[in-house]
């Protein structure tokens, strides 16, 4: 016992989660003191997030094709993504409908000056341009599949893989060759996502005092309820609604979140979500999904399961409308509400869209200003740090729980990895 307490001594400096928290609060300190040079460290992060996105492609794209070619039984593959996307449609639909709610109790825009903030909206806002679902749904296929690697296009990358998986596993025998090809040349990609997160401190110092540097902690004040509120939404989302998803089916959530601990503090952090997909991906793996459920369910559910940007969607549109002093009745927030299952996936898997959703969502009422979601901008970043950190959570929940309903995720291999993983095992139980 004595030597384990020593060796924790010595080595606790050393995690990832620790370094990263400490990044983050120098990070706030330097932006708040010094916000000219603060503002010139934005390219820390960028360089960070470049890198993430270099390997993400190649990872989803090997994760789907061997875990669904390693299966042979295609039509398990076909009921994987089923049940997921209803799960995903079920539960972001939730996530916009507790946003309509939370605002209308709360009326966070409510005594919130127009004018105040107008002086602080750094730019105009064009015309957006409205989001066509058949558009979407076209461009869902790739028409060329090396584009859709160079562009990062992840829906495309899936539908792609999905493809060249079920060919592969219909080759049998004659396919092995090029699984076992594809599946050493995903450890390489893993040990480069290795060697990458060693950089995640200098990206989360780098992100936060940009942040803080830009837009300053006085950006909060006269929009401090609606982040308030949208930050107290969301910790009510993960611990009620996801916990108790969870717990109907036999999972802990505060043992998954100790498990992901380093990737939420990480994305935290960089406020960015994609960051920490590939991480995510290989401890869920290693947690006990199976390979096709981790490379089908989580890299689909940053594209349809972004229940953070649901959320905030809702949130803004009433809080955009109740600063200007607008009464939306009943029928025009379901309106709104039909409006956003569409509109939320209209960007799907593009980083910052929500932003843009926003305005394309707000210009279809035809009755709330388009102009008010300028006002937002001051607290954009930090909205981005609650929407991909539960974007992140949620879809950690919806691979371990698509794996259970679907009979794909092993609830011995998790405790075992449990058990490995934490000093404390006296508490674990799946």
């Amino acid at each position: 016992m004595s030597k384990l307490v020593s060796s924790w001594k010595r080595h606790w400096y050393r995690g990832r989660t620790f370094q990263v928290v400490a990044a983050v609060v120098i990070g706030i300190v330097v932006g708040h003191l010094y916000p000219d040079v603060a503002t010139g460290l934005k390219p820390l992060a960028d360089i960070f997030v470049h890198l993430i996105k270099m390997v993400i492609g190649p990872i989803v794209f090997i994760t789907i094709v061997t875990g669904i070619s390693s299966a042979g039984d295609l039509r398990k593959a076909g009921r994987i993504g089923l049940t997921a996307l209803i799960y995903f449609e079920l539960v972001s639909s939730l996530a916009l409908v507790m946003g309509l709610v939370v605002a209308n109790l709360t009326r966070p825009g409510v005594g919130v000056t127009v004018g105040s903030l107008s002086k602080t909206a750094a730019v105009g806002l064009s015309k957006p341009v409205a989001i066509s679902w058949a558009d979407t749904l076209v461009a869902i296929f790739p028409d060329n599949a090396v584009k859709a690697f160079a562009n990062g296009d992840l829906l495309q990358i899936i539908i792609f893989s999905i493809f060249l998986g079920c060919a592969l596993s219909m080759l049998g025998e004659r396919g092995k060759p090029i699984e076992e090809f594809f599946d050493r040349l995903g450890l390489v990609f893993f040990g480069t996502i290795k060697i990458i997160m060693k950089y995640a401190p200098v990206a989360a110092f780098g992100a936060m005092a940009f942040s803080v540097g830009k837009y300053g902690i006085g950006s909060l004040v006269e929009l401090g309820k609606l982040l308030a509120y949208l930050y107290l939404s969301m910790i009510v989302f993960v611990f009620v609604v996801l916990g108790l998803i969870a717990r109907m089916n036999g999972l802990s959530l505060w043992l998954l979140l100790k498990y992901c601990k380093e990737e939420i503090v990480l994305v935290i952090g960089t406020a960015a979500s994609e960051a920490v997909l590939p991480t995510l991906m290989m401890k869920l793996e290693a947690l006990g999904c199976s390979k096709r459920v981790v490379g089908l369910v989580m890299p689909t559910g940053y594209s349809f399961n972004q229940d953070g940007a649901a959320l905030y969607l809702s949130m803004s549109v009433l809080f955009i409308a109740q600063m200007y002093g607008i009464n939306l009745s009943l029928s025009q927030q379901i309106g709104i509400l039909f409006v956003l299952v569409l509109t939320s996936k209209g960007s799907a898997g593009v980083t910052g869209s929500a932003f843009v959703v926003l305005a394309a969502t707000v210009a279809a009422t035809h009755v709330v200003p388009v102009e008010g979601v300028t006002l937002l901008l001051g607290v954009e970043r930090f909205m981005s740090i609650g929407r991909a950190t539960l974007t992140a959570i949620g879809n950690v929940v919806a691979t371990v729980v698509v794996g259970k309903m679907v009979g794909e995720f092993d609830s011995d291999v998790a405790l075992e990895r449990y058990k490995t993983h934490f000093s404390d095992t006296s508490m674990i139980q799946i």
